[in-house]
């Protein structure tokens, strides 16, 4: 029971960082940017990946060794809601990811460039995607964690 508890919480945590960075990205993209937050724009995104890889690892980890067992969780359908959710937010994630780095690459080039407001706003388009089908994770589990819509 410590087990399942310890690793709940580890899961907890990971996906609260993960919403604090994804949130953090929506943020930051809203407003002018200027070099210095092209740039945190992409630590931050590297955190972010980092918290998705602790979050799978976390999850995978409750699935192996907590409370509820693997059997639970495989025999239906929330399961694999969340994951294909959860893919489909690193699919997309993949496009502001590689804008960042772009963005980045063309400042080390020219220090005066500046972002396009179209290209701005999709990859601003993106991660609010991406905020509002992780909102969607939670209610999957929920519903797999009370038994519900069986």
């Amino acid at each position: 029971m410590a087990l399942d508890a310890f690793l709940a919480y580890l899961h907890f945590s990971a996906i609260f960082v993960l919403f604090g960075y994804l949130i953090t990205e929506a943020i930051l993209i809203r407003g002018t940017l200027s070099a210095e937050s092209i740039r945190r724009l992409g630590r931050i995104d590297m955190f972010y990946f980092g918290a998705a890889m602790a979050v799978l690892a976390t999850g995978l980890l409750r699935l192996s060794f907590g409370a509820k067992g693997s059997d639970y969780y495989l025999s239906w359908w929330p399961i694999y809601a969340k994951l294909i959710t959860f893919v489909l937010i690193a699919m997309i994630s993949a496009g502001p990811t590689l804008a960042f780095v772009r963005w980045r690459r063309m400042l080390d080039h020219d220090p005066a460039w500046q972002v396009p407001a179209n290209e701005q706003r999709r990859v601003r388009r993106f991660i609010m995607l991406e905020l509002h089908l992780a909102a969607l994770i939670p209610a999957f589990a929920v519903i797999m964690s009370r038994g519900l819509l069986r």
